[in-house]
């Protein structure tokens, strides 16, 4: 890399949007200006930024980040979840490897180096590019589903946790009122940390996770017993890709998991049931405060980083302290919730049913 002070390195966010975003390319900036005195290229769209001819960048400097950016939900930067170069859609269900055309892009503007945020999908993408194009690359995890091995906590996962808890606490009024048994549906891909941590937090009664195959009778059991406890109304948080024991069921009710819960859970208990998707009002909206601390913590650490000549390597929060992580090492695993995961053992101990 160049002499410190004459440095220019890009940043760029990739795959779905999360709330936080807009703290680490803030850090990254604050960073890289005030610390080193380097230029900072914003790659618009992604990857798509370095595939298109002209290049899509702006020039990030410090007029452009006042005290609003920070707040902001999204990427002031746009991103792009289907523009893998290695496998890039070209029409017709073609595909292309494009990625030299990325590198091309990269050594066009002249940087020494690039920070991608991204989830675990586009950060070994990204160290793939860079490991192919012979650049120093840093990577920082974010992601609502909190499923990026080797970090405790993704940029955009407190905020969508914060959502689905919201969520639980507007609908659990209404479920006492009617005497009904809400299903909420969150998001997560396949893990369930949104729907264990969201659970606990909303006081749920039912919880179900894809790690923890579920059994319909054990739902039904625990509702059950609630209303035998003079419960009749009860929470349950679905994660999207939570599924029964046994064999896949055919015939199932259209609007996934939840909708299909919520008609069985009914027809098992005679219990009136009312479900609710979340959706992606999980993924925009304000960055709570810890979103917005790890995130400046992630940016900053990022830049010191390529500072320090580091490459293929991932910021991470381990132990209330920001590290960095091996990228080959964080590609090679998953992030599943754990059997023996703490909040597991906790969601257990307060009575809540897994449905197992």
């Amino acid at each position: 890399m160049a002499e410190q002070s004459g440095r220019t390195i890009g940043v760029l966010t990739s795959g779905g949007d999360c709330s936080g975003l807009n703290a680490v390319i803030r850090a990254v900036v604050h960073r890289a200006i005030q610390g080193y005195g380097w230029r900072v290229i914003g790659i618009l769209d992604g990857t798509i930024g370095l595939l298109e001819r002209p290049l899509r960048t702006e020039e990030l400097t410090l007029k452009l980040f006042t005290g609003n950016v920070l707040r902001l939900g999204g990427t002031i930067l746009g991103t792009h979840n289907r523009g893998d170069p290695f496998d890039f859609p070209i029409g017709d269900g073609k595909t292309e490897d494009r990625s030299a055309q990325f590198i091309d892009g990269y050594r066009q503007l002249g940087l020494d180096g690039l920070i991608g945020i991204g989830g675990d999908g586009s950060l070994k993408i990204l160290d793939r590019l860079a490991s192919q194009g012979g650049f120093p690359f840093i990577g920082v995890p974010k992601t609502i589903d909190n499923d990026v091995p080797m970090t405790e906590q993704a940029v955009g996962f407190s905020t969508a946790v914060g959502a689905a808890v919201e969520a639980l606490d507007r609908l659990q009024p209404t479920a006492a009122s009617h005497n009904r048994v809400m299903v909420l549906e969150v998001m997560g891909r396949d893990a369930g940390h949104i729907a264990l941590y969201a659970g606990i937090g909303g006081g749920a009664d039912v919880i179900l996770i894809p790690e923890i195959p579920y059994s319909m009778d054990a739902i039904a059991e625990q509702i059950r017993k609630l209303q035998a406890r003079g419960h009749k109304h009860a929470l349950v948080v679905v994660a999207e890709a939570a599924r029964e024991a046994g064999p896949p069921r055919t015939g199932t009710v259209p609007g996934g998991v939840g909708h299909e819960l919520g008609q069985r859970i009914a027809e098992a208990t005679g219990a009136e049931t009312r479900v609710t998707v979340l959706g992606h009002v999980q993924r925009g909206g304000v960055p709570d405060a810890f979103d917005r601390i790890t995130a400046s913590a992630f940016g900053v650490r990022a830049v010191d980083l390529l500072a320090e000549g580091a490459q293929g390597r991932m910021v991470a929060w381990q132990h209330r302290q920001v590290v960095d992580v091996s990228l080959a090492e964080v590609n090679a695993r998953v992030r599943p919730v754990g059997l023996d995961d703490t909040l597991v053992i906790t969601a257990r101990g307060l009575g809540i049913c897994l449905g197992d």
